[in-house]
C-alpha cells in the first residue's frame, strides 16, 4: 500500500519537475557563483582600488600559535549577497515572461460576451433557420 502510494507520487509530474528544479537550480546557483567570484568581484576589486573583497574581514582576536584567528569574514557575506541578487532578478524576469505567456492564453481563451442587441439577433436568426 505504502509502495503503491509512493509509486504514484513519485511518478507524479509535479514531484518530478521538483527534482529536475532542483538539479536546475544547483547548476544556476554554480554558474552564477562563478560569475560573481570570478568576474564581477575582481572588477569592483579593481574600481575600489585593488582591494579583494573576499579577503575583507574584521579580526575580533588574533591567532596566538596554534590557535586560529577569529574574524568577521565580511567579504564573503558582500559575495554572498551579491550572488543572491544576481539569482533574484533572474528568477523574477523568468517568472515575469512566464506571466506575461499566461495573461496572453487567457486573452485568448475568454469569450467576448454578447451585447443584448446581438443576442437578440443571434436568436432571431435561429428562429428563422428552423422555419
Amino acid at each position: 500500500m505504502i509502495l503503491k502510494e509512493f509509486k504514484e507520487f513519485a511518478i507524479k509530474g509535479n514531484a518530478i519537475n521538483l527534482a529536475i528544479g532542483v538539479i536546475i537550480g544547483g547548476a544556476f546557483g554554480k554558474i552564477v557563483t562563478s560569475i560573481v567570484n570570478d568576474i564581477l568581484m575582481p572588477i569592483i576589486g579593481v574600481l575600489l582600488g585593488g582591494i579583494n573583497l573576499g579577503n575583507l574581514k574584521y579580526v575580533i582576536k588574533s591567532s596566538e600559535g596554534t590557535i586560529p584567528e577569529v574574524a568577521i569574514r565580511y567579504g564573503n557575506f558582500i559575495q554572498s549577497v551579491v550572488d543572491f541578487t544576481i539569482i533574484a532578478f533572474c528568477i523574477f524576469f523568468m517568472l515575469r515572461a512566464i506571466n506575461k505567456l499566461h495573461k496572453k492564453e487567457e486573452i485568448k481563451k475568454v469569450p467576448l460576451a454578447l451585447t443584448k442587441e446581438e443576442t437578440l439577433l443571434t436568436e432571431i436568426r435561429d428562429l428563422l433557420e428552423k422555419k
